[in-house]
């Protein structure tokens, strides 16, 4: 055991906080070079910094020029999860000036690698880790994080970390970097925010080989066991922090559907797999009808991938139709999925429980090309994490088939996107109205440069939240989702449209959160799901939550 007496005692400052090491060695509070003479005179940190007292801005141009040294997307992530580590005010300051430049270190497609080399690239412990050996004691587990006001936890088993598969333990880079959006994109306060990997095994071989492995080595839990350990950990969620929306993420096909089933009535949840996804791509269609002037009601959307993500986009496509007009079965008989085993049909006696509402009659059809000739379709969306599925000659059908097709390339990261912009574009003569998962460059064609949009889910789940948040919602409903993807649709100017991007820049990311958020509250007030009475100016009380990055004055 170390010898305690040879340490001094951590110092407490007459503000109540902590001085000296201990507060330069906490990320929520320490300003690093940040802190003034009169904040290094009154917390003990006389001696213990370079005498320069820089600015924040200063800070942020040093960390940009070590950030563009590092010569691998990794290496960046390393660095800025170092950072976030070490000063946390800096970290967000960092994210919110170079937005675009960040999104794709901190998320995808850089954070699938990262999962991919999580034990080799392990520092530091963020949120917590909940195995079966915490079966009994979870509430314990979960008083032992540092905050007490947690209002967002984002959640995974790791079974289907993006389109990698699963990755078990390694998947806890989804839940934190999805929980960096939070804060970055709408700003939730990170003390509010809760990663959490419950690590129920893995059935990836090599991970259970990998001496490096951060998790159990043992296969993954299944059946009775499993569902008691979830409703375990809900119920210990439910009593430890009872103001939280818990985000489920990157569960697999085989228990997401259900789980949201189960628990979407009984508390603030959601998943983003399925609803963020449904409604982001919604927004995009929407769009992109802007552009052929078409109408909602007259598409047909042929999905190559029948799991969360094409089911999520088909039953808010569906619901859209409705509103708009069209019967339920004829709405749902719009939507079309291509599997591994050739076009969902009512024939088909092998279907998951979750494709059957969209089994439709129609002769076997044996793949995704062979369909979209069959089917005629507007619109194809990629989310099957197949790499180039999204061929020349799928391209060039189905824009012989319409004017202006719709083509969504949703598959992240960027090597399992079923094609790239300049193949959409290149092939299909400049006629493809595109967008991907993970960010493509423009491409130039003919003298004209297109500008993809990003179908990232981070324009949809960081506003939910935050109108979670402003109004303590009580459950998180398919309407909320609906009027976040009309929100953000609507967000869309005209010179974005030009350019062919079908979402708004991500420099606009904050006032795309405050504008959802605000009328996710305005539902959960309508539905009498507020935990809280409706402010007099409630878009103004949705901005008085959002955190803002700057350095506090402790003195």
């Amino acid at each position: 055991m170390p010898d305690t007496k040879t340490r001094k005692p951590v110092r407490i400052s007459r503000t109540g906080m902590p001085a000296g090491v201990d507060l330069l060695h906490d990320p929520s509070l320490n300003k690093g070079t940040g802190f003034t003479e009169e904040e290094r005179d009154a917390l003990a940190l006389r001696g213990l910094l370079p005498p320069r007292v820089h600015t924040q801005d200063e800070q942020v141009a040093r960390t940009m020029g070590n950030f563009r040294l590092k010569d691998t997307d990794l290496g960046k992530y390393v660095h800025m999860i170092a950072l976030q580590d070490r000063n946390e005010t800096l970290f967000y300051r960092v994210i919110l000036d170079h937005l675009e430049e960040m999104m794709p270190i901190i998320y995808t497609p850089t954070v699938g690698k990262a999962c991919q080399e999580y034990g080799h690239i392990f520092r530091r412990p963020r949120g917590l880790f909940i195995t079966k050996r915490d079966r009994g004691r979870m509430t314990n587990v979960l008083r032992n994080w540092s905050y007490v006001d947690v209002r967002i936890i984002v959640v995974t088993d790791g079974e289907r970390i993006l389109g990698l598969g699963d990755l078990g333990a390694d998947g806890m880079g989804i839940p934190v970097g999805k929980l960096s959006l939070y804060t970055a994109c709408a700003g939730v306060h990170p003390s509010q925010c809760l990663p959490i990997t419950l690590d129920v095994g893995t059935n990836n071989e090599s991970l259970l080989e990998d001496p490096l492995y951060i998790g159990i080595k043992e296969k993954r839990m299944r059946g009775q066991e499993y569902d008691d350990f979830i409703d375990e950990f809900v119920h210990a969620v439910r009593e430890v922090f009872p103001h939280a929306l818990v985000q489920m993420e990157d569960f697999g096909n085989t228990n997401a559907f259900r789980l949201l089933d189960k628990y979407r009535e009984k508390m603030c949840t959601f998943n983003d797999d399925i609803q963020g996804t449904g409604a982001v791509a919604l927004a995009g269609i929407y769009s992109a009808l802007r552009i052929t002037r078409g109408k909602l009601t007259d598409q047909t959307v042929l999905f190559q991938g029948a799991g969360e993500a094409a089911v999520g986009i088909a039953n808010i496509t569906t619901s859209a139709m409705v509103a708009e007009g069209l019967p339920e079965n004829e709405a749902r008989g719009r939507q079309w999925f291509v599997d591994s085993k050739g076009l969902v049909v009512k024939s088909r006696t092998d279907l998951a429980d979750h494709k059957l509402p969209y089994a439709h009659d129609h002769e076997p059809v044996a793949d995704f090309l062979a369909a979209v000739e069959a089917l005629k379709p507007t619109a194809i969306i990629g989310v099957s994490g197949q790499p180039a599925t999204f061929t020349q000659p799928v391209i060039e059908a189905v824009s012989r088939l319409n004017e202006r097709p719709i083509v969504f390339s949703l598959s992240n990261p960027t090597s399992k996107s079923e094609c790239t912009a300049e193949e959409a574009y290149t092939w299909s003569k400049g006629k493809a109205i595109f967008a991907s998962g993970s960010p493509f460059d423009p491409v130039t064609l003919d003298g004209k440069t297109y500008v993809p949009g990003q179908g990232n889910n981070a324009y949809i789940f960081p506003g939910v939240g935050l109108g979670a948040i402003a109004c303590e919602v009580r459950r998180v409903t398919d309407e909320m989702f609906f009027v976040a993807s009309k929100t953000l649709a609507n967000l869309v100017s005209e010179d974005d449209l030009a350019k062919g991007r079908v979402y708004p820049s991500l420099t606009m990311i904050r006032e795309v959160s405050a504008a959802i958020a605000t009328a996710v509250a305005e539902v959960a007030c309508a539905r009498d799901l507020a935990g809280k009475a409706r402010p007099a100016d409630l878009e103004e009380h949705v901005r008085s939550q959002m955190y803002v990055p700057d350095y506090e004055s402790y003195v």
